[in-house]
């Protein structure tokens, strides 16, 4: 940082993923395994994923959060998708090469990827 240019840019992008954190009631949701055991298995580079390929979109109705564990960790990172009016999906291994197509599915198109989904995984 050199100048008042550079911090203000600073802040900006720092706000700007802020706000993308916060929870809004008729958002669309992510919530990203961030305990012990999905930093372990990758969940770092899947939020970060996520966070970036919903700033590229400029998807404004969705916000992107952490949680602790979900509960299976078998099964991390686990990622819940909950749009507003409709049940969460709980998808599970997620990579970060998966998460272009669930935000274009699920988040832009409204259909889940099945196949990414806990019901796939437990078959």
């Amino acid at each position: 940082m050199k100048s008042l240019a550079d911090l203000q840019a600073i802040r900006a992008k720092t706000l700007e993923n802020i706000n993308m954190r916060k929870e809004d009631d008729k958002a669309a949701r992510v919530v990203v395994g961030m305990a012990t055991c999905g930093i372990a298995a990758g969940a770092r580079p899947v939020m970060l994923k996520f966070l970036e390929e919903i700033k590229d979109r400029d998807l404004q109705h969705v916000t992107v959060s952490q949680t602790g564990c979900i509960g299976m960790c078998r099964l991390e990172p686990m990622v819940d998708v909950i749009l507003p009016g409709q049940e969460k999906v709980t998808y599970v291994k997620v990579k970060p090469d998966m998460v272009d197509r669930i935000v274009s599915e699920h988040l832009v198109g409204g259909t889940p990827v099945a196949e990414y989904t806990i019901g796939a995984a437990e078959q």
